[in-house]
C-alpha cells in the first residue's frame, strides 16, 4: 500500500505531467502572435522612442508585429503595474527606467508593485544624462547665472518636472545652493515645454532623448548636463558639476518582463536586445538622441540595480523630497 503522502505526490505528478509538454511547446513556439511593449509614459518621450526603436528591430527576427502600448501616469507606476499583472509568457514587456525600478521606491510611500520580486529583467541598453534647459527668452544661460537670478528673485522662479530624472536634479540644485525655487508637477514632457517657452516656468531638467525635439526648435536652450562628464552630442555644454562639484544625476533604460517568464524566452529576448544595442543603425539613433548605449544582461542588470537604488535613495534624501 502506498503511504498517503506518497500517493498525494504521485497524484500531483500524474496531474501535472500532461502540462509539461504543453508548456515546453509554448516556449518553443514563442512568439506565435504579436508582442506588446508597454511604455510607462506618453508618446513622444524618451521611453517611447526606445520602445518604438526596439519594436521595429524586433519585428524582423521575431516575425511578429510588436505593438506599442503607452500607459502614462503616476511617475511610470501605471504602466509598470500593467506589466506586473500580465501573463508571464513573453508577450508583454516593459521599457523599464530608473524611475520605475529605482527612484519610485523612495518617491512614493506605497508602490503597487515590488521592483525586485515582480519582474524579470531582459537587460539594460544604456544610460543618459538630464539637460538643464531654459526658454530662449530667459535672462540667464548658465547654471551660475540661474542661481544668481533665483537669489535675486526669491519665490518667483519655478521649475517643472514629470519624472524622477527631472524632479531630483532640480530639487538637488535647490538643496545644494539654498535658492528659493518652486517645483510644478506635470504629467509628461509635452506639457512642460509650452509652459517653459511661455515663461510659466523658468527652467527644467529634461532627459536628453525627450529634450531633443524641443532643443531642435530653438525655442528652448540647453545650459548644462547632469552627467559626470561632457557628452559627445554636446561637447560645448558644461556639466552642472563644473559649477557645483559632485552634482551628477543619470538615468537609464532597460527591457523587463513579468516575474516567472520562462528562461528560454528571456534568453532569446536578451540576445535580441544585445543585437539591437550593437546594431550600427540602432546605436547611432540612440546616440543622436542623447543615450550612451551600454548593454547589460538581465543578471548584470540585477546587480546594477542594487547600486542604482542606493544612488537614488541618496539623491532623493539630499534633495529633501518627501515621499508622496
Amino acid at each position: 500500500m502506498i503511504p498517503v503522502f506518497h500517493r498525494r505526490g504521485l497524484l500531483a505528478a500524474i496531474g501535472l505531467a500532461p502540462l509539461a509538454p504543453q508548456a515546453l511547446h509554448a516556449q518553443q513556439d514563442w512568439p506565435n502572435r504579436p508582442v506588446r511593449i508597454v511604455i510607462p509614459s506618453a508618446a513622444g518621450g524618451a521611453a517611447d522612442f526606445i520602445g518604438r526603436t526596439l519594436g521595429r528591430f524586433f519585428e524582423g527576427p521575431l516575425r511578429q508585429p510588436v505593438v506599442i502600448d503607452n500607459r502614462p501616469g503616476a511617475g511610470g507606476i501605471l504602466g509598470t503595474e500593467t506589466v506586473k499583472q500580465a501573463a508571464a509568457d513573453g508577450y508583454t514587456l516593459l521599457v523599464s527606467t530608473n524611475s520605475t525600478h529605482a527612484a519610485n521606491e523612495f518617491l512614493y510611500r506605497r508602490l503597487p508593485y515590488d521592483p525586485v520580486r515582480d519582474y524579470a529583467h531582459v537587460g539594460l541598453l544604456g544610460t543618459y544624462p538630464t539637460i538643464a534647459v531654459v526658454s530662449a527668452e530667459a535672462p540667464f544661460r548658465t547654471i551660475p547665472a540661474l542661481i544668481d537670478h533665483a537669489r535675486a528673485n526669491p519665490g518667483r522662479v519655478f521649475f517643472g518636472y514629470y519624472s524622477s530624472s527631472s524632479q531630483v536634479p532640480s530639487a538637488l540644485l535647490k538643496a545644494r545652493t539654498g535658492i528659493d525655487v518652486t517645483g510644478a508637477a506635470y504629467r509628461n514632457i509635452t506639457q512642460i515645454v509650452p509652459d517653459l517657452i511661455s515663461g510659466q516656468i523658468q527652467f527644467a531638467f529634461l532627459d536628453a532623448l525627450s529634450a531633443a525635439p524641443a532643443l531642435q526648435s530653438g525655442r528652448v536652450v540647453p545650459i548644462a548636463v547632469s552627467a559626470t562628464r561632457r557628452t559627445v552630442q554636446n561637447p560645448e555644454l558644461p556639466t552642472v558639476a563644473e559649477s557645483i562639484p559632485g552634482f551628477v544625476v543619470e538615468g537609464w533604460f532597460g527591457l523587463t518582463a513579468p516575474a516567472g517568464t520562462p528562461r528560454p524566452i528571456l534568453d532569446r529576448l536578451q540576445a535580441l536586445l544585445r543585437d539591437a544595442v550593437q546594431d550600427d543603425a540602432v546605436a547611432a539613433a540612440l546616440v543622436r538622441q542623447g543615450l550612451t548605449p551600454g548593454f547589460l544582461t538581465g543578471e548584470e542588470m540585477d546587480r546594477f540595480l542594487v547600486a542604482d537604488r542606493a544612488r537614488w535613495r541618496e539623491w532623493v534624501g539630499i534633495a529633501g523630497i518627501q515621499p508622496e
